[in-house]
């Protein structure tokens, strides 16, 4: 696991040597400034994990600097310092955000408490905005099949090692829940799991999405940053755009990489886990996918198994949701008796966990009665029931289209109708769909759509 990397600024030499020397024993990686033009620099190479700040200094004091700081996103904890501060203001550097305020000569058994404090506080908040992203994700793999349980042996096993994993599988099929697995049971589990659909990232944006963006003396973190001492994951890298390939290949192989408008060379520890439900070897053969970033993808190839190959877990997973929904959602508890377990388990699950997840949810909200009628289920399934494995009849008409313009058009009519659920609250569209807000308002703007006319 990564040390903790922590800013220290103040004009006061002794106080920084001592803080340097304090830090580093307590095993912090810890750089140190002199004034604020020195630590602007520093902040600008290394993202900090934590910026312990004195309020005079002299080219500019510290409720500046942590007012010009705090219009960037992802500021991490900032603990004020000062030998001349007043009560109010104290007040005002916690006021605008700062964690805490240590007033001098320093306690340096407070110091370090507050210093862990800080440190922890920020590490359940990543935690608690990613449970609140993916809350529809469990925490491992549902099931006790024997092709699941190998699945997470192995995962587990990997988990060891900093290899980069694949996991290749039918959509649905719980890529991303393994990937999730397979952070939490690594020595990165403390750090960062950033998720990204790389293909929702449009061409012209995929620069400062991964790289971040230096403007000046503000800071944009792109991806590869926020995973720093944590992991990348890198959903349906297939259908990744050329654009970005070439991108992130060079990144990947030397973990540092410039920002957009930067000049300075930021390195990065990220282990870097991809899923694709597509073949990435005629990915590479159709020229749609480089071959050396294939390459760099997968190290380790794990295969995750359709639902209808693990059918016997159909019964646990079914239970697993019904608590799920009746839990988090207060839906109202059902049972689902043999004979509807055993239909189930004989259908062929196209659309894989996915899909049965939906229609439990569904079959919750439509359904009365303590049990869950066989016909109600067919009911429920409705057409899926008849559709042949090959062509869907009704297909949408965007299908026809090359991938681009169909992904466009389908990003388009989706988060429309989203915004119009939600009326036309974005803040409550980005906790819907998953994505972050920042991401959610340049995805709109790039399909056109109005978000601020829709009330």
């Amino acid at each position: 696991m990564n040390k903790a990397n922590i800013l220290v600024v103040d004009d006061e030499p002794d106080i920084r040597q001592l803080l340097q020397e304090i830090l580093e024993d307590e095993d912090y990686d810890v750089q140190a400034a002199e004034s604020a033009g020195t630590a602007r620099k520093l902040r600008a190479e290394r993202r900090p994990d934590l910026i312990l700040l004195d309020i005079w200094m002299p080219d500019e004091d510290g409720i500046t600097l942590l007012k010009d700081w705090l219009q960037e996103d992802a500021l991490c904890p900032v603990i004020m310092m000062s030998g001349h501060a007043t009560v109010e203001t104290a007040v005002e550097a916690t006021r605008l955000g700062a964690y805490d305020f240590l007033e001098k000569p320093l306690s340096m058994a407070k110091l370090l408490v507050t210093v862990e404090r800080a440190l922890e506080n920020a590490r359940l908040k990543r935690e608690n905005i990613g449970l609140r992203r993916r809350v529809d994700i469990p925490v491992e793999p549902v099931g006790r099949s024997p092709a699941i349980e190998l699945l997470r042996d192995q995962v587990k096993r990997l988990a060891q090692h900093d290899a980069r994993v694949l996991f290749v599988g039918e959509a649905g099929s719980g890529k991303e829940t393994l990937a999730r697995y397979l952070h939490a049971n690594s020595p990165r589990r403390d750090g960062p799991f950033v998720d990204v659909g790389v293909g929702t990232i449009a061409p012209q944006f995929s620069a400062v999405e991964f790289f971040g963006r230096a403007d000046g003396n503000h800071v944009q973190y792109g991806l590869l940053e926020q995973a720093h001492g944590g992991t990348l994951f890198l959903d349906e890298v297939a259908d990744m755009e050329e654009e970005t390939q070439l991108r992130l290949m060079s990144a990947l192989e030397s973990n540092s990489f410039s920002r957009v408008g930067g000049s300075e060379l930021v390195h990065v520890d990220v282990r870097v886990v991809a899923s694709t439900r597509k073949s990435l070897e005629e990915e590479v053969r159709a020229g749609r996918f480089r071959r050396e970033l294939y390459y760099q993808v997968n190290v380790v190839t794990l295969k995750v198994p359709p639902l209808r190959d693990h059918s016997e877990d159909i019964p646990e997973l079914l239970k697993f949701y019904v608590d799920y929904f009746a839990s988090r959602e207060k839906l109202p508890f059902r049972r689902f008796p043999v004979p509807v377990q055993n239909f189930l388990r004989h259908y062929p699950w196209h659309g894989n966990i996915r899909e049965l997840k939906n229609l439990v949810q569904r079959l919750l909200i439509l359904g009365s009665g303590e049990e869950v009628d066989l016909e109600e289920v067919k009911a429920a399934l409705g057409e899926s029931l008849a559709e042949p494995s090959g062509e869907t009849p009704g297909q949408p008409d965007f299908y026809d289209l090359p991938l681009k313009e169909a992904r466009e058009r389908f990003e388009k009519a989706y988060l429309e109708y989203h915004l119009e659920k939600y009326a036309g609250s974005v803040a409550r569209l980005s906790a819907a769909i998953g994505l972050e807000r920042t991401h959610l308002y340049r995805k709109l703007n790039s399909l056109g759509i109005k978000f601020k006319d829709k009330r």
